[in-house]
């Protein structure tokens, strides 16, 4: 079967981790250097982006939504080894958990059809985000609920990203982050070479090979 033009889940996974690779190691190892910075920008909403996809096509949200969770937990240690240089630093949390409060947020709207108690259960989820600062804060959820609700109208998600990034960040390297909407855009539909634990465990590999690697430059 021929595929289709454009780019796959897979490609989008592959840019998503390479930017974040190299944003990280900007951040850790070489932050004189913002362009690193600048090109690790790509990755939340690609992440965010492929959150919703998988989110609507997961035949089992329960195993997806346990998934996300326990790798938010296994890389809680190596993110803040690499970014405090702590085994442990609760001030500020690593991207699954972003991630996991956003798929709650989603589940919460598909489940939940009372208005009052839905609305409830969202505030508790944005003041987790905000109160256990994870990465992006309460708006790295929104963003993910933004593509969320606008699924299947890919202009509109763009825009409203588009939108909504700047509105958060303003013209800061985080604005960079809109260059983003290009691979998004050619995204086709497709899933693609299938490695899922491959990005899951690449994450706190990464982590731990960036801060091994602090760690020896400075002993």
């Amino acid at each position: 079967m021929k595929e289709k033009f454009g780019v796959s889940g897979f490609t989008l996974k592959v840019i998503a981790i390479i930017s974040m690779c190299i944003d990280h190691v900007g951040a850790v190892l070489f932050p004189q250097y913002l362009v690193l910075r600048i090109i690790g920008r790509l990755a939340f909403p690609l992440f965010a982006f492929l959150l919703v996809e998988g989110f609507m096509h997961t035949t089992d949200i329960k195993k997806y939504t346990i998934r996300i969770g326990l790798f938010a937990l296994l890389s809680e240690i190596p993110f803040d080894l690499a970014f405090n240089h702590k085994l442990v630093d609760f001030s500020h949390q690593n991207i699954f958990f972003t991630l996991f409060l956003a798929l709650l947020f989603m589940i919460v709207a598909t489940k939940i059809h009372r208005v009052s108690l839905r609305i409830l259960l969202w505030l508790l989820i944005l003041g987790a985000a905000f109160i256990g600062g994870v990465d992006y804060s309460f708006a790295g959820v929104l963003i993910i609920v933004v593509f969320y609700y606008n699924y299947g109208y890919r202009r509109n998600q763009l825009i409203y990203f588009t939108i909504m990034n700047l509105a958060f960040w303003g013209m800061t390297v985080q604005a960079f982050a809109c260059m983003a909407v290009i691979p998004i855009w050619f995204y086709n539909g497709e899933r693609g070479r299938k490695m899922k634990y491959f990005f899951y465990l690449f994450y706190p590999l990464h982590l731990l090979v960036i801060y091994g690697i602090f760690w020896y430059s400075r002993h």
